[in-house]
Parts: structure tokens; sequence; C-alpha cells
């Protein structure tokens, strides 16, 4: 019988996950999680799917290095990653805000009152830690640039507009009957006319 007991016991500690790595599960947890992070708000596929922007985690990254490179406030934080991301990606405060609360829980920032604002900024800690996760770091900052060219280069809003708009005008005409020859000469000449447009510098 205790040979039996301790088989159980000895199963039953190896086939779930150790103390340690329940502890540090339940800590990455505690990162909100943003919607773009599944990519809910890029178009960007892969195998089916949207490609990810930020893993769980990475954005505290992302933050402790913009506060090691320049003390910010929440709200300037929030724009910067809007404009880096050439405004492909806003960040929601109820992200930002409670991964830089953690980051403070961490000792890897640390919060001066600037005008009733927060403003944070990187201590020692949070140097070194970037320091020893430079390779990490240095992959999130290049999926994040290569991101944002991809999304600069698409074409500007009103245009992906005007050729929407352009879409459905000409599925209604559709719809409603033929369209006479003259017509569909003059339609034509314009879209022809706005692509010779579209090439010029």
């Amino acid at each position: 019988m205790r040979h039996h007991e301790h088989s159980r016991h000895a199963h039953r500690s190896d086939s779930g996950p150790r103390r340690g790595e329940r502890a540090e599960h339940k800590e990455q947890r505690r990162f909100a999680r943003d919607p773009l992070d599944a990519g809910e708000r890029h178009g960007s596929h892969r195998h089916g799917g949207r490609r990810r922007l930020f893993d769980y985690g990475d954005l505290r990254f992302v933050l402790l290095q913009m506060v090691a490179d320049k003390p910010s406030h929440g709200y300037d934080l929030i724009k910067a990653l809007e404009e880096r991301m050439g405004g492909g990606y806003t960040p929601s405060p109820g992200v930002i805000y409670p991964t830089l609360t953690m980051l403070e829980e961490q000792g890897f920032a640390d919060v001066t009152a600037d005008g009733g604002k927060k403003q944070y900024r990187a201590t020692a800690e949070g140097r070194a830690y970037l320091l020893a996760n430079q390779a990490t770091v240095d992959a999130i900052q290049g999926r994040i640039d290569a991101l944002a060219k991809e999304r600069t280069a698409q074409p500007p809003a009103p245009i992906l507009r005007a050729v929407e708009n352009l879409k459905t005008a000409l599925r209604l005409r559709l719809a409603a009957g033929s369209i006479p020859a003259e017509r569909v000469a003059a339609i034509a000449a314009a879209i022809d006319a706005a692509a010779a447009e579209s090439e010029k510098p």
C-alpha cells in the first residue's frame, strides 16, 4: 500500500506544472492583453489567421524601453505608439496603465508627480532587465518596425474610401441594368485618369 501511495503522489507531482511555473504563468496573466495582441485590428494574415503584434509580456518590454529612452506620461506613451505604428494601432489605456503599474511593482520603473500626472522612467533594475533581454527587445522592436512599414505602404484612408465608393456605385448601377456604351466609355476614362494621377510623383 505504501508503495502505491508513493506512486500516486509521484504521478500527481509530475502530471502538472511545477509551482514555480504556475507562479510565472500567473504573473504573466496579470499583464492586460490588448485586442491587437492577436492582430484583430490590422490586416496581416499568417496561416489563415492574423499576425500577432505582441505576445504576452511583450508590451512591458516596449514600454520599459520607451521610458528608458525618455521619461513619459502614460498618455504620451499611447500617442507615441500610435504614431510609430503609422496610425494603425491605438493602444488602450486599459492596457497601458496596468502594464506600467506592473513595471513599477517589479521595480523596473518608478513614478514622479509632474503637474498632477504620473511620469514614468526606468530604474537601474529596469535598464539591467532590458540589457539582459536585449535579444527579445530587439526582436519585438523589429516586428513593430516591419508592421509599421507595412502599414505606411498601404494607400491612405481617403483613397481606400474612394475605391470602395467606386465599387459600391458600380455594383448598384449594374444591378439597375446595363450601362449605355457612352457611359461605359466615360466611366472607363475617369478610372484611367485616376490611375494616371496615382502614378505621378
